[in-house]
């Protein structure tokens, strides 16, 4: 139906709370994300960004 979801939306849809939506689209990790007001509209299409404490390099820790 629309191109943009809610921050509200993205948080349903990825499983982790609202304002950790809105810290990434503050921080930049969602790409095409508009930010109008207080309002963010993320793509329908965005990924959920992988989380960055994870290191993607490390094998068999412990």
């Amino acid at each position: 139906m629309f191109e943009y979801m809610t921050v509200q939306e993205a948080a349903k849809k990825w499983d982790i709370s609202e304002r950790q939506v809105q810290k990434l689209c503050k921080a930049g990790r969602i790409e095409g994300v508009i930010h109008l007001s207080r309002i963010w509209l993320i793509p329908q299409i965005a990924n959920k960004p992988a989380d960055a404490r994870r290191n993607a390099n490390k094998k068999g820790s412990l």
